[in-house]
């Protein structure tokens, strides 16, 4: 299992890391936990989440 911090989940979706904090305050983004005391994403989470956004836009 991969672990990315909010920047790098960030730079994978070419989002900025403000952009991924409002999702993530808001409920829309890719699922995270905080560990350590630092946001992290699995990188499948990422990629499901995708996954999810373009089979949204196909339904």
């Amino acid at each position: 299992m991969k672990l990315w911090t909010l920047e790098e989940a960030a730079a994978a979706l070419r989002k900025t890391p403000s952009q991924m904090r409002w999702l993530r305050h808001n409920g829309k983004g890719p699922r995270s936990a905080k560990i350590a005391g630092r946001v992290m994403y699995r990188e499948q989470d990422v990629i499901d989440w995708v996954n999810a956004q373009f089979e949204a836009e196909a339904g």
